[in-house]
């Protein structure tokens, strides 16, 4: 593909707006649109689920830029208007209020939202009762937390990272909080059983009940929640329920565009998916050279470092690099700052590099074998940077030390 003159990211997101940035610090000089569906300046997601769904922070102080930087930069910003379609052959962005948009390159970065629940009351009816919240917008959070207020009963279905934030700050608000978890132990898989123990822990320590379970739709009543039906029968009550039981990448605009679809935007290593379209962001569908397989990543830190990429490669033309990051995300549960580098998955022993579980501080590295597959730091974020750049190198020890007495693969109360 030629140089671009005019490019056009859609996603207002993390990806969007850091791959908009990214483009004009790294030289582009063209005219360059960044489209989002909300009417808000692109914000940070992260701080949803603590700081502004306790309140400790307000709306403002999520905004990823200043309006003013935007305007330094040159970039074009249509907000609250949806993209609709792209025309490939005419080079066109559709967009929801009739505007079309030229352009040489698109960027999508139009993310994901969350799954919905059926309802036992009206099964075919799309729109949830009173009662019912996801939480993936700006909006959500605000509205989850003026729901909060009374300290109702509230029930969380889905116990990943998002589901135990929330759980968590519901709590610190007043509510009497049940999590449903598919596994005994919230976040095993993603944090490994020293961190995720301390979280099970920690969760306990809160009051928050965890249920073993899985949610199969919201109970309702005269349009109003009273509780969630669980797949063994039981049913839960509630005042208000939030569903975390995943996400939906959104691509249905790209339909007849010829774009590849499947689960997200089907791309190549170089984060492209056809000649002048390219992905970023939790949309993302691309073959991971690490782990050989194909993978979207819904992390904050991945949305940045892929953004950077895609904007580097968009510019580089016949010098495009793979872009081949360590996965890397970070969770805060009350106390604990959990940052993970790797994947935990398949491994069967730990080593504890600094500290202890015990203490509520430790960095440990985690292995396949004698291979290193990823590492935890706990409340240790100085370490963190080093303990990344250890694994990337995979400069780590991995014969004649001593091994953590829990396997890898275990569970912890």
């Amino acid at each position: 593909m030629s140089d671009p003159h005019e490019i056009v990211v859609i996603g207002a997101g993390a990806a969007g707006a850091t791959t908009a940035e990214s483009l004009r610090r790294q030289g582009y000089d063209g005219r360059l649109t960044l489209v989002g569906a909300e009417p808000h300046l692109p914000y940070d997601r992260p701080p949803l689920s603590k700081q502004i769904l306790t309140g400790r922070w307000e709306p403002d102080r999520v905004r990823l830029r200043a309006p003013e930087v935007y305007e330094r930069l040159a970039i074009d910003l249509r907000l609250g208007s949806p993209v609709t379609g792209l025309d490939r052959t005419g080079r066109t962005v559709h967009l929801a209020d009739g505007t079309r948009l030229h352009t040489d390159a698109v960027v999508v970065a139009t993310g994901v939202r969350p799954r919905r629940l059926p309802r036992t009351d009206h099964p075919g009816r799309s729109e949830p009762p009173a009662g019912v919240h996801v939480l993936r917008t700006l909006d959500d959070a605000l509205a989850l937390r003026e729901a909060l207020r009374a300290g109702p009963r509230m029930v969380v279905a889905g116990a990943g990272l998002l589901g135990t934030e929330a759980a968590v700050a519901a709590r610190a608000l007043g509510a009497d909080v049940t999590l449903v978890s598919s596994a005994p132990v919230p976040l095993l898989g993603l944090l490994g059983p020293q961190a995720a123990g301390l979280v099970a822990a920690t969760h306990r320590d809160l009051g928050l009940r965890v249920h073993q379970g899985r949610v199969t739709a919201v109970r309702a009543a005269r349009d109003t929640v009273t509780g969630v039906q669980l797949a063994d029968g039981g049913v839960l009550p509630a005042d208000v329920v939030l569903v975390a039981t995943g996400s939906v990448p959104n691509t249905e605009w790209l339909h007849g565009s010829g774009v590849p679809v499947g689960d997200g935007v089907v791309c190549d290593v170089l984060c492209a998916a056809e000649p002048g379209v390219w992905a970023a962001g939790d949309v993302a569908n691309r073959p991971d050279p690490r782990t050989r397989r194909r993978r979207r990543l819904e992390h904050r830190t991945h949305a940045t470092e892929q953004a950077m990429a895609v904007a580097r490669n968009i510019l580089a033309g016949g010098a495009a690099r793979p872009f081949a990051p360590l996965r890397s995300f970070w969770t805060d549960q009350h106390d604990l700052k959990i940052q993970v580098f790797g994947d935990l998955t398949g491994t069967d022993r730990c080593h504890i590099l600094q500290g202890t579980p015990s203490e509520r501080q430790f960095t440990a590295v985690y292995y396949a074998g004698e291979r290193v597959l990823g590492a935890v730091a706990v409340n240790m974020p100085r370490e963190a940077l080093r303990l990344r750049v250890a694994v990337e190198s995979g400069e780590l020890p991995t014969t004649d030390h001593p091994a953590d007495p829990t396997p890898a693969g275990a569970t912890e109360g």
